[in-house]
Formats: C-alpha cells, sequence, structure tokens
C-alpha cells in the first residue's frame, strides 16, 4: 500500500488526502513534523516540504504533482472538468488559494498559532506574534468577500461541478476552521458551501485529527455549524 507523508493542520496535506478521499484511493498516513528536517524524510524529499506520496510506482513530492498524478489516474470521481478554459479555471483557483490565501491568510494564522509551538526556539518556535495574526485575519475577510462574489454566481467555485478547487479552498479554511478564526456568520454563502464540503465523506477524517495540546471549537466537528 502507499504511504502520504502528511502533517495533520496542513492545508497541501490536507488537499491532497481530500482528493484522495473523494478518488478512493487507499493509503496509509504517515504523520511528520517537517520543521524536525528528519534525514529519512529528506531522502524522500529534499525540500523537507509535505506531502509526499510514497508507493509502488515510486516517490512524488509536492501537492501540486501528487493530485495532477491523482487525477490521471482516475479513481472513483473526476475532479478537473474536460474543457479546455474550464480546467484553466479550476487551475487559476487551486493557485489563488495555494498561493495568494497561504501568504496572505493562512500562513500567518496556522504557522503562528499551531507550528510555532512546536517548533524549537533556534528554529523560530515560540509564542504567536499576535499582530501577524491581526494581519491575517483582516485579509481573510477580503478573501471571503471573493469566495462571496464566486458562490453567488456558481454552484461551485469554479462551476456547476466540485472540482480540485473546492476541495483546495475546503483544506485551506478547515485549517483555519481548527483554530476557530473563520467568522462564518458574518458569511453565509462561504458557510453553506462550506458546509456541503464538510459533510463529505472525504471530510471526515480531517473532523477526527488532533494536536497536542491545542482543542479545536466544539463547532469544528459540527456538520451542523
Amino acid at each position: 500500500m502507499a504511504s502520504l507523508f502528511h502533517q495533520p493542520v496542513c492545508p497541501f496535506s490536507r488537499k491532497v488526502r481530500l482528493v484522495l478521499g473523494e478518488k478512493k484511493f487507499a493509503v496509509e498516513f504517515v504523520e511528520e513534523r517537517p520543521w524536525e528536517r528528519r534525514l529519512d524524510f529528506l531522502m524522500l524529499n529534499p525540500s523537507g516540504e509535505v506531502p509526499v506520496l510514497v508507493g509502488d510506482a515510486g516517490t512524488i513530492a509536492g501537492h501540486y504533482a501528487i493530485t495532477e498524478w491523482l487525477e490521471e489516474k482516475g479513481g472513483a470521481l473526476p475532479l478537473l472538468p474536460s474543457g479546455g478554459l474550464a480546467r484553466a479555471e479550476v487551475r487559476r483557483l487551486i493557485a489563488w488559494f495555494d498561493d495568494k490565501f497561504h501568504n496572505e491568510v493562512g500562513r500567518l494564522i496556522t504557522y503562528e498559532k499551531i507550528d510555532r509551538r512546536f517548533m524549537g526556539a533556534s528554529a523560530g518556535g515560540g509564542g504567536p506574534d499576535m499582530e501577524t495574526v491581526r494581519i491575517g485575519l483582516h485579509n481573510l475577510g477580503l478573501h471571503l468577500e471573493y469566495l462571496t462574489f464566486l458562490l453567488e454566481q456558481r454552484n461551485w467555485l469554479a462551476g456547476e461541478d466540485i472540482s480540485i478547487a473546492d476541495l483546495t479552498a475546503g483544506a485551506h479554511l478547515s485549517c483555519l476552521d481548527f483554530t476557530g478564526d473563520v467568522p462564518w456568520k458574518s458569511w453565509p454563502v462561504v458557510r453553506d458551501w462550506y458546509a456541503r464540503i464538510k459533510s463529505r465523506p472525504s471530510f471526515r477524517p480531517l473532523l477526527a485529527d488532533n494536536v497536542a495540546g491545542l482543542r479545536p471549537p466544539a463547532y469544528y466537528a459540527d456538520l451542523d455549524f
């Protein structure tokens, strides 16, 4: 069986886990703390970043490469549309969340609130910089406004069918949901979309994730939030 090296509250790992779940591909999950720079893991991926998929076909490092490879393999549900322009829109939104959203929002919040708790002082660990967190929360509102704009025109983020764009966005928002930082009541359109994502069987393992010393809000695992 293939193994996925991942970090539980990492949006890129979570995206791959959701794609695996939607396609019903079975893998063994191996938790990895990339900040530890473990030599055996660096042998798999010299960048030291998760996720990494290891199987009979070889080693595939990086969320882009893994999700594209999984889509080519097929599985239970296609997650990229067949048309060129439609695929381009899905990939545009994937990049929006993996690059823009992560750098402007997710990295500022989850890194400060989660990752730094487990990193040694020499690696930049310690308590969160709340000014950085406040900047991330401000930027979050701008992105939720854009999501509302998209979802008022479409059934799913990139069109009428669920795609990797939805799973990518859901993965990033789920990390912020874990820390209780998404003001869902202020963004009902996005909340309704996220509830659909959250209710899918592929999402259930994410709702069971645990981080030592950090408890998510009670509504995190509640499908009717």
